[in-house]
């Protein structure tokens, strides 16, 4: 699978620990060393900052996608390639992803979150054939990966499904993960047995 460019979900808050910043400068500088487009949520500070800041640094091709009423707020990041401010959230992630192959998240919120498990089940729904990938970071993600898993084992999310989501602490390693990745032709989760 060609990845051309890449969206990346990821928090307006640096977080706690100084390796959410370094992990998101390295995602950034790989992607473009790479060759590989960033799209992300337009934002210049936090790991949103980070990760625009060092892509631009390492020569590569950033656009940011923010909603008017958020551009102040984030402050929006007008040192990328493009900038471009849309009418709200829904617009912000629809852009995104139609300029996206592909999609990673950091560390982050509940913004971060909401954004994943949207594109992802959008990816269950047959609504696109896009890779995903967690970039585990000091074991940020742990916990919702066990989680995942126990949602398969309960029988509410199919085992293709939760293998739609790549992770790893690399991002060369988790580039690779989602190159080789192709889509699954199961179903949703439909239990038609009797209650």
């Amino acid at each position: 699978m060609s990845l051309r460019s890449i969206c990346v979900f990821c928090g307006a808050s640096p977080g706690a620990n100084p390796i959410y910043l370094e992990a998101a400068q390295t995602l950034g500088r790989t992607l473009a060393t790479r060759g590989i487009r960033l799209v992300y949520g337009g934002s210049a500070v936090g790991l949103m900052g980070a990760v625009a800041d060092a892509a631009m640094a390492a020569g590569g091709e950033v656009i940011g996608i923010i909603p008017q009423s958020l551009e102040r707020a984030e402050i929006g990041h007008h040192g990328l390639t493009r900038l471009e401010v849309v009418d709200g959230m829904h617009a912000r992630k629809a852009r995104m992803a139609e300029l996206s192959d592909g999609f990673i998240a950091l560390p982050g919120g509940l913004g971060t979150l909401e954004e994943l498990f949207e594109v992802w089940t959008w990816g269950q729904l047959g609504y696109h054939g896009k890779p995903l990938g967690l970039l585990e970071v000091n074991g940020f993600y742990d916990k919702l990966a066990a989680f995942l898993d126990h949602l398969v084992e309960e029988r509410f999310v199919r085992a293709q499904h939760r293998a739609m989501l790549q992770i790893s602490p690399s991002p060369d390693a988790l580039l690779e993960l989602m190159a080789s990745w192709q889509p699954s032709v199961a179903p949703k989760w439909v239990d038609r047995t009797p209650h």
